[in-house]
């Protein structure tokens, strides 16, 4: 799950002033009605995407003999989206946030259409490598949207919004998605998802129009994009990719890819991210790679949790995915904790926690390779991580916003998402490599084809006990985040 979580009008941007609304006008008052329904629905899509994709993806590498490509169905959006990212950050802030959210939408659909009717499987991963394009444009762009029309103490309840929009999705995703892979087939979930696209785009983009288009300085010149920061996100793009390859294709000839990518990432990677990020310097640098590690430890434990259920302890495409649909109700309940005014100087302990919960949950996951272990531990375990995400992903949303000029909020904003992208990118490929290195593509393979259990559970261990450790330096993370 993603917290995917989540530019382009003719009205002034609300400044601070707007705290003094009387707290009658909050996220669903006359104010802002029409705008919270709106991106909340574009959230809603998101989400449903990402739990019913993620449900059918077993399926869907099986029949396209691309298993041991598994990882690179998911890590090819979080490629792509890295470049959007960049991109929506400079848009949104030269000319709003209407037009790089409107592309991203389109783009996204046509993802999954691309997906949805691919022949093989490095036609589907194109197809997600598009989706990435398009959500990496959306996420920014929402952010944007977020630290220009709702004050700084409506921000906590409309990042829970985003947060709670997941319930649904992920209790119906996964059912609906399993269903329909079982009955007609995984291509019509990618393929259906685009029709949800149209009530977004109506209701969403008249809303921002009014409320939170234009640059950020409707008085100043338009600034030109900044093509060195965009010839480094083209650099962060590439490298990532090229790192995935060569931790799928483990041989002495992988090491020129892997070289090349490093090249390419490491300039563009402290180019674009906070001075100090990876220091874990305090304040805004700390607050951009703690959603990084916690973002990328969670997404590349989470993508695996289907595979091993299904190959593993023989569930089906439904019931694999329904076991982590209580985190969808974990995760808004995490996002409704940090979004009260009482916690609010609790923030940095709460997101400290928050990331004990995710590494306990990440390292509780694997138990179920022992056949005695009941299934339904994996879904208690991702509720209490889906808990703890709630509370460090919203946080670090608040955070980032607080900490940054209006100005200042696109490029911020576009920074702490590459943390997400990259970090999903990089960690997944590392757990991609050690499953494959330790035989996971061939285990899958004939754990399908045999209807057998698998017989290499290490190559699932060596996904979920290393994240977990990144997971518990994500706590360490959290002590750092307050400026003084």
């Amino acid at each position: 799950m993603t917290a995917l979580e989540p530019r382009d009008a003719e009205v002034t941007p609300p400044t601070d002033d707007t705290d003094s609304v009387p707290d009658g006008q909050g996220v669903l008052g006359r104010t802002h009605r029409a705008l919270s329904v709106g991106i909340v629905s574009v959230v809603v899509l998101i989400a449903f995407e990402a739990t019913a994709v993620g449900t059918a993806m077993p399926v869907a590498a099986r029949e396209l003999h691309g298993i041991e490509l598994y990882a690179f169905a998911f890590s090819a959006y979080f490629t792509t989206s890295l470049f959007a990212m960049v991109l929506s950050g400079q848009w949104a802030d030269r000319d709003g946030p209407l037009r790089p959210l409107a592309t991203g939408i389109s783009a996204f659909g046509a993802g999954l259409l691309m997906s949805g009717t691919a022949g093989t499987m490095w036609l589907f991963i194109i197809g997600r490598a598009v989706q990435g394009l398009g959500g990496g444009l959306v996420i920014v762009a929402l952010y944007v949207v977020v630290s220009r029309a709702y004050s700084e103490r409506l921000r906590p309840a409309i990042m829970a919004a985003f947060a709670a929009s997941w319930v649904i999705p992920s209790v119906v995703g996964p059912l609906a998605s399993g269903t329909v892979t079982e009955h007609l087939g995984w291509r019509w979930v990618f393929i259906g998802i685009p029709a949800l696209v149209v009530f977004p785009l109506a209701l969403a983009l008249p809303a921002i129009r009014r409320m939170a288009s234009g640059p950020a300085d409707p008085g100043a010149p338009p600034q030109p994009f900044d093509g060195r920061r965009i010839r480094l996100a083209l650099g962060i793009s590439l490298g990532a990719g090229l790192l995935q390859y060569a931790g799928q294709d483990l041989n002495w000839f992988s090491l020129v890819p892997a070289a090349a990518g490093a090249a390419l990432l490491v300039p563009a990677v402290l180019g674009l991210l906070p001075r100090g990020t990876y220091r874990a310097v305090r304040g805004l640098p700390s607050v951009v790679l703690l959603r990084g590690i916690a973002a990328g430890s969670f997404i590349a434990a989470e993508s695996f949790v289907p595979l091993m259920l299904v190959t593993q302890r023989g569930l089906s495409p439904t019931m694999a995915g329904l076991s982590l649909a209580v985190g969808g109700a974990t995760w808004t309940l995490g996002s409704y904790v940090q979004s009260r005014p009482r916690v609010e100087p609790y923030r940095e302990r709460l997101m400290a926690l928050g990331m004990v919960l995710v590494a306990a949950a990440i390292a509780t996951a694997p138990s179920v390779l022992i056949a005695w272990v009941p299934v339904w531990i994996v879904g208690v375990a991702w509720g209490v991580g889906c808990f703890g995400m709630g509370m460090v992903i919203a946080s670090t949303s608040v955070l980032l916003l607080k900490l940054s000029a209006p100005e200042e909020a696109g490029a911020n904003s576009a920074a702490l998402q590459i943390s997400d992208g990259l970090s999903n990118v990089l960690l997944l490929a590392a757990g991609g490599a050690a499953f494959a290195a330790l035989g996971g593509g061939a285990v899958g393979a004939a754990h399908v084809a045999s209807g057998a259990s698998g017989s290499h559970p290490g190559a699932f261990a060596a996904v979920f006990l290393p994240m977990a450790g990144v997971a518990l330096v994500g706590a360490w993370v959290g002590t750092r985040l307050r400026t003084r």
